[in-house]
């Protein structure tokens, strides 16, 4: 099986990384397993005190890989739900480095992340409504949870492009560097953070972030609900169609 998720311990650190550059990391049926698998084997393994997240090459994630919808016998809004749940129920520190395109799937995993640094290059988007689709990975809770209420609502609604700047603004990343600093910053973080004992770090973390679980669940299990009512609409249609022939979509007259 290919490598789409590269995992390696540095001394308690486990880098994880997605690994299609030739395709800016867009997440394939095999990626989304080989995820859950990274999430829930780094949650079991005490050797591992902290997660570094990043993408292979000059962008973090550019979302679903829309073409490789049929690849294999699998689901894949099966494959997609339980990598999702691997990384909100990840109990440890999860530190993210990003930079580039980071879209739908690349940009509400980082809502899970405990801290974020962006590149100067980042371009984030939450793509849903220009989608006629819903919002996924329980990010429905978890960017009001970081950001406030009205702020999510405004990134959701207008599916506007976010920079590196206005993301910083937002809260969504704890700093911007230039490009070859982000990842340098980003280890830095995690090695300070994985001197410390590990069972002292998942107290912590389950004390920040774990309390919000059944919440997020409830969003996922809402998310889910609403994107089975929408994937396939007459709108949803059109923006698919709309992307692939490199149009604006015209809703209106649906």
């Amino acid at each position: 099986m290919t490598d789409f998720v590269l995992t390696e311990n540095r001394d308690g650190v486990l880098l994880v990384t997605l690994n299609r550059p030739e395709k800016k990391n867009a997440i394939n049926g095999a990626m989304w397993q080989q995820i859950h698998d990274a999430f829930r084997r780094a949650a079991a393994d005490d050797s591992v005190v902290c997660a570094l997240l990043t993408g292979a090459g000059e962008h973090f994630c550019s979302g679903v890989d829309l073409t490789s919808f049929g690849e294999g016998d699998a689901d894949p809004q099966a494959l997609f739900n339980a990598a999702a749940l691997a990384v909100a129920e990840f109990d440890k520190p999860l530190v993210a480095a990003v930079r580039g395109v980071s879209v739908g799937g690349g940009a509400t995993v980082l809502f899970h992340a405990d801290v974020v640094y962006a590149g100067e290059s980042l371009r984030m988007r939450l793509p849903f409504a220009s989608l006629a689709l819903a919002p996924e990975w329980g990010s429905s809770y978890m960017l009001q949870a970081n950001i406030g209420a009205q702020r999510a609502a405004e990134l959701f609604y207008t599916a506007q492009w976010i920079d590196a700047q206005k993301a910083l603004d937002a809260g969504i990343v704890a700093a911007v560097l230039p490009d070859e600093n982000v990842m340098k910053q980003a280890l830095a973080t995690a090695q300070e953070i994985a001197q410390w004992p590990v069972n002292a770090l998942r107290e912590i973390k389950r004390s920040l972030r774990m309390h919000h679980l059944p919440a997020i669940k409830a969003a996922m299990t809402f998310e889910q609900e609403a994107m089975a009512r929408q994937a396939g609409s007459a709108e949803n249609i059109e923006a698919i169609t709309a992307f692939m022939e490199k149009r604006k979509p015209e809703f209106r007259r649906l």
